[in-house]
């Protein structure tokens, strides 16, 4: 029975887009097996419509080793991994591609890119990660937040990671996401600095500098996820043990929380990011093809809530 119920919410997200249009994706360097079947995959899925970018030779050539039929995705040459991620981002720039997803290249290099000062594609939001989890025990989907890109993040970035995150939660249809932010105890201490900018980032919900979700910490993730521990513990509160979105106090702890998730609870981590103009997949190549497939769904989920707030038709 656990077995059945592993993938259920990703094959939620994945159903959602089954009325949307594919998402034209510039995809940067797809030259590995695991990239190239998962945008293969995602286009047969009607999901989106890949541009890719890399080496068209030796993209072609994995293609055919692997019988998989490109047809339909046009090919922009670039010769080598660098060159791709910059053609990619150009490409996005120039509004021929509402989406950005990373192929076989090394994340560093693929983000330097996205967040060059004269050629990129930041916004004034600051650009954070956020998985996406699918996991077994837990009722709903489970957003962790920042466990890729931030590595130390300050209260003015954790509260753009934040609205960063209740922005994807209203993409996929949860009015009111509840917002844990966690650190190692609930009560407040200067000394666990976590706790401090917890209470600081509750009290900027308070006066209307993040909008749009129930805000609670700090909260340890016990409290944050499980509603007996809350109660043992005293906590009252409408986020504490139903969380939605879990705000790690840095990149160590949440990449840490995923992966714990996804190899001891086996749990599917789908990952995507934002602030940027475009929303980004940002895969890891540990991950499965249908990871990749509910990664490219919440993207395509998110751009098309994006036209809608903004009036735009496709592009």
């Amino acid at each position: 029975m656990a077995e059945q119920r592993k993938h259920e919410k990703y094959d939620a997200l994945i159903r959602a887009c089954a009325a949307l249009p594919p998402v034209r994706t510039a995809v940067a360097h797809p030259c590995d097996e695991i990239s190239l079947r998962a945008l293969t995959a995602a286009a047969a899925a009607k999901l989106i419509r890949p541009l890719l970018v890399g080496p068209q030779a030796r993209i072609r050539a994995l293609a055919g080793s692997l019988q998989l039929d490109l047809t339909g995705m046009p090919l922009v040459d670039a010769p080598h991994s660098h060159a791709a991620a910059e053609k990619a981002v150009a490409l996005v720039r120039a509004g021929e591609a509402e989406v950005l997803m990373k192929g076989s290249l090394h994340t560093d290099e693929f983000m330097a890119e996205v967040v060059r000062k004269d050629t990129g594609i930041r916004t004034a939001r600051r650009i954070s990660h956020v998985f996406i989890m699918d996991v077994p025990t837990y009722p709903k989907p489970l957003f962790i937040t920042d466990g890729a890109v931030n590595i130390v993040p300050s209260l003015e970035d954790k509260a753009d990671i934040v609205r960063n995150a209740i922005d994807l939660a209203h993409a996929l249809g949860i009015a009111v996401p509840k917002v844990a932010i966690l650190s190692a105890l609930e009560t407040i201490t200067s000394k666990i600095p976590s706790t401090i900018d917890a209470a600081a980032l509750c009290k900027m919900a308070d006066r209307g500098q993040i909008t749009g979700a129930l805000l609670d910490g700090p909260l340890a993730l016990d409290n944050a996820i499980n509603r007996d521990a809350a109660a043992i513990k005293h906590i009252d509160s409408k986020v504490a043990g139903d969380a939605d979105i879990l705000i790690a106090p840095d990149l160590e702890a949440g990449n840490l929380l995923a992966k714990e998730l996804s190899f001891l609870a086996n749990a599917d981590a789908a990952g995507i990011v934002l602030g940027a103009r475009v929303p980004i997949v940002l895969t890891s190549r540990a991950d499965s093809v249908r990871a990749h497939l509910a990664s490219c769904a919440v993207a395509v989920l998110f751009v098309h809530a994006t036209r809608v707030s903004s009036g735009r038709t496709q592009a």
